[in-house]
């Protein structure tokens, strides 16, 4: 018995083995051998300021400061020193190149390196820091240039190649699959507006920039970061796609700058109690907390508490997904959403604003919004105080009980101005008001509680005891 069950082992191991041997591409060595000569390695040099405090001979700044010498006689004044940092890229299109920002960021002299071994003195035409890339343009000829692919074709589990410098050992290839697609990922607002593939390809500091193929050879992506703790590569990489690159170097190879759509929204994720006390029967889409005044949102009729679900015919089942599909379209543009509001579902029309040069500017809205209900003490705004003359209607939580259903979701100071539950809103004008909207809740309800704190809007879920 014992023996069958070995011998099936055996056979399922053979039959395991077999499969993922098949399933490894089979032309790598083809693929690699016709894309690489458009893959560059990138050396890009930067002036850095040192200033030193071993001006006497390299004596320690501890021991010249306990024989009184002054600072300004210990510090040397600041010196030039010249910083090299390397990186990959690829030639897109004519004499067009591209790379991440960080590669070539504050850079006096970017450098670009061919297989063939020819070397340019490249010029940054221009950069967009939001999504980490770069095109630089060559003075060359008979440049070779590289095959695009789209990017939203490609499936989780499909296999990619990628071809950098990896630790300035140029031209190494690895290989690996898609792990997941959309990834946003919080890096200097980078991730706002990149919908990163995920892959399990190695990659490692100087493949930034490089490119990311599948197996018919075209570009799919442009390798940007890697997730470690270590600083070398765990298993986690991450890539633009490369029809997101593409956009961006169209743009500034016909401008010198990249526009994006703009809504002007705060927004967070629905759980599945806001999910509840929102009328949903699921939790999905971009939950709106604020409105910017002014602003395409604000002008199409978007309310706090209303759930985006769908944005120019793409579902968006997470917040993150909005600023992805806003920021692919051009400012000015006419798109259609479909929202949850009350329950039910509506379409808004929106003409699309442009995203600021600094994101920072969000105004919030005179509409009010915020988060949590009971197990607090309330009172009313005293709008004869300086500091609360120009607050919202609503109540200021002077109290959160230890234990209940509020503590860890609201806290003294907050401003509460409406409540939600089943699609019903109920809105906080003062004490009375807020006391009213409680009455009418059961034991177990899960309500949405919109509350103000520190000028920022929230949208919290409670249960009630």
């Amino acid at each position: 018995m014992l023996k069958l069950k070995l011998n099936k082992f055996f056979i399922l191991v053979l039959l395991v083995s077999s499969y993922v041997h098949s399933a490894l591409p089979e032309n790598i060595s083809e693929l690699v051998e016709e894309s690489a000569p458009a893959v560059v390695n990138i050396t890009a040099k930067k002036e850095v300021s040192q200033r030193s405090t071993f001006g006497y001979g390299g004596i320690p700044d501890e021991m010249l400061e306990r024989f009184g010498i002054p600072r300004e006689f210990r510090e040397m004044p600041q010196q030039k020193k010249e910083a090299v940092s390397y990186g990959s890229g690829f030639i897109l299109k004519d004499n067009f190149i591209m790379t991440n920002f960080h590669v070539v960021e504050d850079a006096s002299e970017v450098i670009v390196s061919l297989s063939d071994r020819r070397e340019f003195i490249a010029e940054v035409i221009g950069v967009d820091p939001l999504s980490d890339l770069a095109v630089l343009e060559v003075k060359g000829k008979n440049l070779p240039s590289i095959e695009v692919g789209d990017s939203d074709e490609l499936k989780v589990g499909d296999w990619v190649i990628a071809i950098g410098s990896p630790f300035s050992f140029d031209f190494s290839v690895t290989a690996g699959i898609v792990s997941a697609k959309g990834r946003s990922i919080q890096n200097n607002n980078i991730g706002n507006y990149v919908p990163f593939l995920q892959t399990d390809v190695a990659i490692n500091p100087g493949n930034s920039g490089g490119p990311l193929f599948n197996l018919n050879g075209e570009v799919v992506g442009i390798n940007s970061q890697i997730y470690s703790r270590s600083g070398g590569y765990q298993g986690l990489a991450f890539a633009i796609p490369i029809n997101v690159a593409v956009d961006v170097a169209d743009q500034i190879i016909s401008s010198g700058e990249v526009s994006r759509g703009y809504l002007g929204v705060r927004m967070s994720e629905v759980d599945s109690d806001l999910a509840d006390a929102l009328g949903m029967k699921k939790p999905y889409g971009a939950l709106i907390n604020d409105v910017e005044e002014g602003e395409s949102a604000d002008l199409a009729g978007l309310m706090p508490g209303d759930v985006i679900i769908e944005f120019d015919q793409k579902q968006i089942k997470f917040s993150t997904d909005l600023p992805h599909v806003v920021g692919q379209i051009k400012p000015d543009t006419q798109a259609y959403a479909k929202v949850i509001r009350d329950g039910q579902e509506i379409t808004l029309d929106f003409i699309l604003g442009e995203l600021p040069v600094n994101n920072e500017t969000f105004i919030p809205a005179k509409v009010q919004t915020s988060s949590d209900p009971i197990g607090l003490k309330v009172a009313d705004i005293d709008r004869d105080n300086p500091s609360m003359a120009n607050m919202p209607d609503g109540v200021i939580v002077s109290r959160v009980n230890p234990n209940s259903p509020a503590s860890g979701k609201v806290n003294r100071g907050d401003v509460i101005t409406m409540i939600q539950f089943k699609g019903k809103k109920y809105q906080v004008f003062n004490v009375t008001s807020f006391n009213q909207a409680i009455e009418e809740f059961s034991t177990g309800d899960k309500v949405a509680v919109h509350l103000i704190r520190g000028g920022n809007r929230f949208i919290r879920s409670i249960t009630l005891n």
